[in-house]
């Protein structure tokens, strides 16, 4: 009569993940917390101390890859020869770098002098990507404030950095404005919030029709702006766009 065997300690501790690529763990940690990880999610919080490392490796490999299939010889081609791994850091560390790192650290400060009338700040340059294409899309906003009381002050470069952060993924921009504008109301609690965005398309100036003069507008209006027409006129009137 044949004895079964008793499971060894290793098989009862599962399998191992060694040889697991990166990117597989850290989607199995999303889909475990059953978070979302769409094109302009941030997954930061799913990221371990030393994966950006293995996850950069990887991009660089799959890259490569991508390479070779559309027949580009970067064997001999001294122009290509490092692209993959350009290509991967660029993805990684700058324009898609809100998707991997936790918000930029912001400093509030109470509304001490109890400031309540407008504020604008801008034009801020962004830079994002259309998440259809992965082509460049190259903007500038303008963020009204209507404080109260009890609003928290941030500094005005924190608005930018705020707006860099939301920016750094792949997006469409009606989408990014809503993003940056729900952050900032978190941030600062105002009475009122209007964010216009207006911005240049590479997916429809670099292929399709090729148009390069179209530009793409639109705002978010919450609290006040959204109620009181004469205050957003006032803000609009304010923005000093050149159309």
């Amino acid at each position: 009569m044949l004895m079964k065997a008793e499971p060894t300690p290793s098989a009862l501790a599962g399998p191992t993940d060694e040889g697991t690529p990166v990117s597989v763990k850290i989607r199995e940690r999303l889909v475990a917390a059953r978070k979302r990880f769409h094109s302009n999610d941030n997954i930061a919080d799913f990221v371990q101390p030393g994966e950006i490392e293995a996850l950069l490796d990887e991009v660089e490999i799959k890259m490569r890859g991508v390479l070779d299939s559309l027949v580009i010889d970067t064997e001999s081609d001294h122009n290509t020869g490092n692209t993959a791994r350009r290509v991967a850091k660029m993805y990684i560390n700058e324009v898609f770098r809100g998707r991997y790192v936790k918000a930029p650290a912001i400093t509030e400060f109470p509304n001490a002098e109890h400031l309540n009338e407008l504020m604008i700040v801008g034009p801020i340059t962004v830079r994002s990507a259309c998440s259809h294409h992965f082509c460049p899309v190259i903007g500038k906003i303008w963020i009204g404030i209507m404080p109260n009381e009890h609003t928290n002050v941030i500094g005005l470069s924190k608005y930018a950095r705020l707006a860099e952060w939301v920016m750094g993924r792949p997006q469409i921009q009606e989408e990014a404005v809503v993003q940056l504008a729900d952050l900032i109301m978190e941030k600062t609690q105002p009475d009122g919030l209007a964010i216009v965005m207006e911005a240049s398309h590479y997916c429809m100036a670099w292929r399709g029709v090729k148009d390069m003069n179209s530009k793409m507008i639109n705002s978010v209006m919450r609290g006040v702006f959204l109620k009181d027409p004469t205050l957003r006129r006032e803000f609009l009137a304010l923005i000093p766009r050149k159309d």
